[in-house]
């Protein structure tokens, strides 16, 4: 990928990212029996985890990324007041609580501050900070773009080891089109690698019209990880989009809620016309599939970007997930 091209991308995602906060409903799916198939969701909240986080059926998944969590200019991780709060909830529900740096418009000076020993210790002792003052389970690395360079193996491996002495995880989210970036010896750092199954085109490239995370794209990313860089099964999962992408006069970007509440039927779909365009997303099916491919092929489970894209009601994606996740609940 270009810079120019990871540069429009980045930009584009900092625009699409007004259209994340939507919800997910109560359901009556019993509590899980088995949390070995795990279902991550990440919580895109900036400024309102609390309200945000109690809109979460705590029953349908078993971790939780809180995205974003970034360091200032001087390295101090930002803190929200709901943190304790959050996961101490999450965790009577034993469910494990997460906290993601980066992701794909992170703040320009994570950059100077990842591209020295200097920094790169500065934020270690924020991460370390905030697995011991909030009680996290682990940190999430989505280091993406620009920061997928000479620097980040050795963040890695220093986070790793950091954090795995203190009996914490480590997890990345990943993609295939950037983790060829990547060294071998950095992915066998993490402890889970949740890939990044969706984005395969968007609005910051109209000339690709295209579905963005077909079934297909599940398949050959799992292929890559396991086959290729030889990454157990079970340390990963597979990324499930809770959104949609249009082309050609359709809707830029859509949370499935959105779609589904504005096209009815749309839910059995994955693309739906829209004037002389079309909006490419994941409908209850192909959500079906990929999660059953992810068990079938003793994948650590699916990864969910993000939650609060999800509807109320039966159909809901979350539902689908843990229907075919645990079909025996």
């Amino acid at each position: 990928m270009s810079d120019q091209y990871a540069k429009m991308k980045k930009t584009f995602l900092v625009l699409i990212s007004a259209v994340t906060l939507t919800a997910c409903t109560k359901s009556s799916i019993p509590q899980k029996s088995n949390k070995e198939f795990k279902v991550v969701g990440y919580l895109h909240s900036p400024t309102h985890l609390k309200t945000d986080f109690q809109q979460i059926d705590l029953a349908q998944v078993t971790d939780i990324n809180i995205a974003f969590v970034n360091p200032d200019t001087d390295g101090n991780f930002n803190i929200q007041p709901a943190f304790k709060e959050v996961i101490a909830a999450a965790h009577k529900k034993q469910v494990k609580v997460f906290f993601s740096v980066g992701g794909g418009a992170p703040p320009a000076h994570l950059e100077t501050l990842l591209a020295t020993s200097e920094g790169r210790t500065t934020l270690i002792k924020g991460i370390v900070n905030l697995l011991d003052t909030y009680g996290f389970d682990g940190v999430d690395i989505d280091l993406e773009n620009d920061l997928l360079n000479e620097h980040y193996p050795p963040f890695v491996s220093a986070v790793s080891k950091t954090v795995k002495a203190k009996k914490k995880t480590i997890t990345a989210a990943l993609a295939s089109w950037n983790a060829s970036k990547i060294p071998d010896s950095t992915l066998a750092q993490y402890d889970f690698i949740h890939v990044m199954s969706y984005d395969a085109t968007g609005p910051w490239n109209p000339q690709k019209a295209g579905p963005h995370s077909p079934y297909s794209m599940a398949v050959n990313d799992f292929n890559y990880f396991t086959q290729m860089r030889k990454v157990p099964a079970a340390r990963i999962t597979v990324g499930l989009p809770f959104y949609g992408y249009g082309f050609n006069g359709a809707p830029v970007s859509m949370k499935f809620k959105d779609i589904i509440k504005e096209y009815p039927g749309s839910e059995k779909k994955d693309e739906i016309a829209v004037g002389s365009g079309t909006l490419y997303y994941n409908g209850i099916s192909t959500i079906e599939n990929k999660t059953r491919f992810a068990r079938e092929q003793g994948a650590a489970g699916v990864m969910i970007w993000q939650l609060l894209q999800d509807t109320q009601g039966e159909n809901s994606l979350l539902k689908a997930i843990n229907r075919t996740a645990y079909p025996s609940n």
